[in-house]
């Protein structure tokens, strides 16, 4: 059994901005050095109920518990099997932005962010390596060198890469405190009513199915926003841009889903709507299942240098696919 132990000191409690022991833990443990893998939330969550967080004098049993200033918080995790170590292959990458500090990434659909079980190669990671060898942070280990944040496997749109562990630590701040724009342009079916509008509800992993997420009661999951609005209304369907205020996973899919107007070509989350979908569009249920995704697409990303502090804005077109999506659901 390996011991992690964190430290908590007045300042990084202030840093963290938060004081529940789940989040405050997952966002210390991205800062550790000799962290031997890296640990999320839910992780955390589960290792607290397991008993397997200590503050020195007890067991913490509550993931709600609120952090202690001055504790030495003890993480006990089951010897780690050997850790995959990804291989670098020769994929093209479409770079918008390249210095010393980081890379800005517009990234196919299809393309996973890293390796994981299942899917081991053609990733981003597998990309990045041989493209770039050890000049990488380090800060996510070496099965995610580099990898700050995350988009889905199918959605397509822009990334940020660190290069160094300073523009690694300084960029997930950022995205923590919210501090970065990220502006999505989704296609989905229907038009939603009002057009343009905010949805503010908690997400939480879905009791019924583990591999969805789903809007949940506050106590059960993390806050949530998302700001949409409606830019073309088709036969059947939408043009959206959708703002995120905060980066759940799989937060546009779950909202939109959610309020009734689930992304075109989303597999996971549209066929819950499917009796709807018929009866609102025969057109856009059809051209759905032709489609190989979801209809999402990240199209600006916006934040400040790690380094020099200028305000860096990016943007990306919509992919040929979604394009032609649009002008079928126009003409039809």
């Amino acid at each position: 059994m390996e011991c992690v132990v964190v430290e908590v000191d007045t300042a990084a409690l202030a840093t963290l901005q938060t004081d529940r022991i789940d989040s405050w833990l997952t966002m210390a443990c991205k800062q550790l050095k000799n962290l031997p893998t890296q640990l999320s939330r839910s992780q955390l969550k589960s290792l607290i109920k397991q008993g397997k967080v200590s503050d020195g004098v007890k067991t913490i049993t509550s993931p709600s518990s609120r952090v202690k200033p001055g504790a030495k918080y003890r993480i006990f995790l089951k010897p780690l099997p050997e850790i995959y170590h990804p291989k670098a292959q020769n994929l093209p990458l479409n770079i918008l932005f390249e210095d010393s500090e980081l890379i800005v990434i517009d990234k196919p659909a299809g393309m996973s962010m890293h390796p994981a079980p299942g899917s081991l190669n053609n990733t981003l990671v597998n990309a990045l390596i041989y493209h770039y060898g050890d000049h990488l942070s380090s800060i996510n280990g070496v099965h995610r060198p580099g990898i700050v944040h995350r988009i889905d496997k199918d959605t397509s749109g822009l990334v940020v890469i660190a290069k160094t562990d300073t523009a690694h630590a300084a960029l997930a701040t950022c995205f923590a405190a919210h501090d970065i724009k990220r502006v999505y342009q989704a296609i989905c079916f229907g038009n939603p009513i009002p057009l343009n509008g905010t949805v503010n509800l908690p997400i939480g992993r879905d009791s019924k199915n583990r591999k969805r997420m789903a809007v949940v009661d506050r106590y059960s999951g993390r806050y949530a926003i998302t700001h949409y609005q409606s830019l073309k209304r088709m036969n059947g369907g939408s043009l959206l841009e959708c703002q995120l205020k905060t980066g759940r996973t799989h937060q546009i899919r779950v909202h939109l889903s959610h309020i009734g107007h689930p992304l075109i070509g989303d597999q996971l989350y549209g066929r819950y709507h499917k009796v709807e979908i018929l009866g609102r569009s025969s057109t856009a249920h059809n051209i759905a299942r032709h489609l190989s995704r979801q209809a999402l697409h990240a199209t600006i990303l916006g934040f400040n240098h790690p380094a020099t502090g200028e305000s860096l804005t990016f943007k990306s077109q919509l992919p040929e696919d979604l394009t032609r999506l649009l002008q079928v659901l126009e003409t039809t």
